[in-house]
């Protein structure tokens, strides 16, 4: 079976792994993949995440709880193969008031919503995190 959205399903078993309280989740590694795991790692959002190469990639994510619970409630797609959504700098989304992030792919790399206002620039929102 042929995977129509690989970000999608990363984002899907980083959520189920949470709802079972999991500590860490294994889905099949890509450059883009990577790097939103770098964001989410850099806000706090996963411990940390590893890259083993054997025959194929896999990107391991080590989940992070706060007093046995997720640290992120909600992970929500945004932009999709089907419906690609683009926003220009002044139009991007906070997420919660400002206590969520939403990751953006922006010609500069893969950013969240507020380095991105700060350097001006917009792009394509991938998702919501919070």
């Amino acid at each position: 079976m042929s995977m129509q959205d690989p970000i999608s399903d990363m984002l899907t078993c980083i959520r189920n792994g949470n709802r079972k309280n999991k500590r860490m989740v294994f889905v099949p590694s890509s450059k883009f993949k990577i790097k939103i795991s770098d964001v989410l790692q850099s806000e706090g959002f996963i411990k940390k995440y590893q890259v083993q190469h054997k025959k194929k990639s896999v990107l391991i994510i080590f989940l992070k709880y706060f007093k046995n619970e997720p640290v992120i409630e909600t992970i929500k797609r945004v932009s999709r193969p089907g419906l690609r959504v683009y926003k220009k700098n002044k139009f991007l989304p906070t997420v919660m008031g400002g206590m969520g992030i939403a990751i953006i792919s922006t010609s500069k790399g893969i950013m969240t919503d507020r380095l991105a206002k700060n350097m001006g620039i917009g792009g394509e929102v991938i998702c919501y995190v919070s």
